[in-house]
């Protein structure tokens, strides 16, 4: 799915979405099918596989040019537990020729937080190898601010369930400007997901959200439709 940069409107790059084309079932989305990953323990490979293939689509954009995208990947829980991560990321990177700025890594506020103090070792050696650092879902766990100051994140992400009521929810938009304020006092991007209306991109972008996606601005897409939609909106 693209991002987008709020004030510009221009794309900045992409988040890796997993779909599982089952030959019964059709098209499934994650919800149907990781959490039986996770159980089984499956989820590390295929978190290998997509941290690979996202490397590797984006060395063929940056090759053709979209130097200052990134592309981001959601890590589950357990792979980010996982030992391996650390060389596992270093090995996709180096693998395809990647600079390491050109992926953000996405975690989730929850498991950011469930064990800081390893959560911080492993995030640490991540940022020091230079990849870009998102909290993802932000405001929906139980953060620890004393812990989040020092999180070396570049990036929080708004989660869709406080943007999409937006319009009716005056405590909806509170915590966003909220979000919004606490990142740009941190000094760090702020992306808002889930955009689907006019108002909302409107309201985000007046807030001060650095970078949007959504419905709205772009539908998930595999890559080699991806680009001509976004050749097509930047003519309009």
């Amino acid at each position: 799915q693209p991002k987008f940069d709020a004030l510009s409107g221009r794309a900045i790059g992409a988040e890796a979405l997993l779909r599982w084309e089952h030959p019964q079932h059709g098209l499934l989305l994650p919800d149907k099918f990781i959490e039986l990953a996770e159980k089984t323990g499956v989820i590390i490979a295929i978190g290998d596989w997509v941290l690979n293939e996202a490397c590797r689509q984006m060395q063929v954009w940056f090759a053709q040019g979209y130097r200052d995208w990134r592309i981001a990947v959601n890590l589950s829980a357990l792979q980010f537990c996982h030992a391996g991560l650390v060389t596992s990321v270093a090995n996709a990177l180096q693998r395809h020729q990647l600079p390491a700025n050109s992926l953000t890594l996405e975690i989730t506020e929850t498991t950011a937080m469930s064990d800081a103090d390893a959560s911080m070792r492993v995030l640490q050696a991540l940022s020091k190898m230079g990849v870009d650092l998102s909290i993802d879902d932000f405001g929906t766990g139980y953060s620890s601010l004393m812990y989040l100051k020092r999180l070396p994140a570049n990036e929080l992400k708004i989660d869709r369930g406080f943007v999409r009521d937006l319009e009716h929810d005056s405590d909806d938009a509170a915590i966003v400007s909220a979000i919004v304020a606490l990142g740009q006092a941190l000094g760090l991007r702020i992306v808002a997901e889930g955009v689907e209306t006019d108002m909302q991109q409107d309201f985000l972008t007046r807030l001060g959200c650095n970078s949007l996606q959504g419905f709205l601005l772009g539908q998930p897409l595999p890559a080699d439709t991806f680009m001509s939609a976004i050749v097509a909106r930047e003519r309009l």
